[in-house]
């Protein structure tokens, strides 16, 4: 009996002795899994976390990207002014070849008149706050379709209505269906030019009336010096033409000089009053008062979106001996050239109008593109010309930033009213 008893007591006290080792050994055990699991675990959601830290914004970056390029301005109506901005270079500039453009003015064309450099081709305006997106052209074209585009200002308008023209024609396979209404070839002098789009059954007009109000014979017993006069209070008498259009697009200025004034014998006239004191300012004011007063009572808005583009500043070295001064790349400082009190004029009087007009703010873009003008490189290379430009060139830009008012949802905050292109 004591050995039976030693033995289970020795049993007893072996299984006393080695279950707490046994049970040791199991928790280190799993407290090791268990640390190699979290350990696992954090691994994991460490590298997720990375992934998500590096990829995502590479792939917003790149949504943003596309988006930007070929959507809407990228930025807020409280921090987006498309005209707040600089010039860069771009090497997918420019947008078309003038010489396969048959509606470009051969004045126009500076590398087809022997202008050697071509860098002034290939800068894009970018804003600080937004961009502008590329031109999908087909998208353009369609959005188009069966709409009329006006044009109606000086030859700066003419040279804006040519760019938008060869701009689009780059979308098409069949040139060829692309003609003047009437037949007409490009000229400085003719009042009315239409290119019909006829795949897409639109067309892009242009009016040339250079001071936008009525343009008379003097009347009858005034100073020999008056030859004519501008009826400040009566638009031109072509506006009618204007009425119908789905996009119409006014500028003013050049001819706004006493050369061009009164140095011509034209002098300015309000009712049958002749008004030989008048600053030239006070009658450019009074002249887009009338034109606002036309626009308030005979456009719809509902149909048809109205923009009025500024001034365009010229860079001659010295106008009276019509010297030009054409850089080789743009300016790094506007010189003041950025501010115009006729720019500042259109946007008092628009500011006053209860029909929504976009300002197309172009002054001080342009200020600083001393590089892009025609100068020698025209049909008539003896005479400089520090205010036209070349195309391709600087009014491609301006139809760009039109096209992008046109297919924004949003609108940039130099906008002094807008409306939402409704029928488009």
């Amino acid at each position: 009996m004591s050995g039976f008893n030693r033995s289970v007591s020795f049993k007893q006290r072996a299984a006393s002795i080695g279950s707490p080792r046994f049970t040791r050994k199991t928790w280190v055990s799993l407290l090791f899994c268990v640390l190699i699991v979290i350990g696992s675990l954090v691994s994991f959601f460490f590298v997720i976390g990375c992934g998500y830290l590096y990829v995502l914004p590479n792939l917003s970056h790149t949504f943003h990207d596309h988006e930007d390029r070929f959507s809407n301005f990228s930025g807020s109506d409280d921090t987006c002014d498309v005209f707040d901005g600089n010039w860069v270079l771009d090497d997918s500039y420019p947008l078309y070849n003038a010489s396969e453009c048959p509606f470009v003015e051969q004045g126009f064309n500076c590398l087809d008149n022997g202008r050697m450099d071509n860098d002034y081709i290939n800068w894009r305006w970018k804003p600080n706050n937004c961009i502008i997106p590329r031109v999908n052209v087909q998208h353009v074209l369609e959005m188009l379709r069966n709409k009329r585009v006006v044009f109606v200002g000086d030859s700066m308008s003419r040279t804006q209505w040519e760019s938008l023209i060869c701009l689009l024609m780059t979308g098409l396979e069949d040139k060829n269906r692309v003609y003047e209404i009437d037949g007409n070839k490009i000229t400085k002098q003719i009042r009315f030019l239409g290119v019909k789009f006829s795949s897409f059954n639109f067309t892009i007009e242009f009016y040339r009336s250079v001071f936008l109000v009525q343009h008379y014979w003097a009347p009858k017993h005034v100073p020999k010096r008056v030859r004519s006069t501008l009826k400040l209070d009566k638009l031109d008498d072509i506006s009618g033409e204007w009425i119908d259009s789905d996009i119409l697009i006014f500028n003013s200025g050049q001819w706004w000089v006493p050369g061009k004034l009164f140095g011509m014998g034209c002098y300015f006239q309000v009712g049958n009053s002749l008004k030989l004191g008048m600053p030239i300012d006070s009658a450019f004011r009074t002249t887009l008062n009338t034109w606002a007063s036309w626009v308030e009572s005979r456009i719809n808005p509902k149909r048809t979106r109205v923009f009025f583009r500024t001034f365009e500043p010229s860079h001659w070295r010295n106008l009276t001996l019509w010297q030009c001064n054409v850089t080789k790349f743009p300016l790094l400082e506007a010189g003041g050239k950025d501010n115009s009190p006729f720019s500042d004029a259109v946007f008092e009087v628009v500011n006053n109008m209860t029909v929504p007009v976009t300002v197309l703010h172009i002054t001080p873009m342009s200020a600083y593109r001393s590089d892009a003008h025609v100068g020698t490189w025209s049909d008539r290379p003896s005479l400089s010309d520090c205010s036209h430009w070349c195309l391709p060139g600087v009014p491609d830009m301006w139809n760009e930033i039109v096209i992008s008012y046109l297919l924004g949802s949003n609108e940039p905050a130099s906008t002094s009213a807008s409306t939402g292109f409704n029928n488009v």
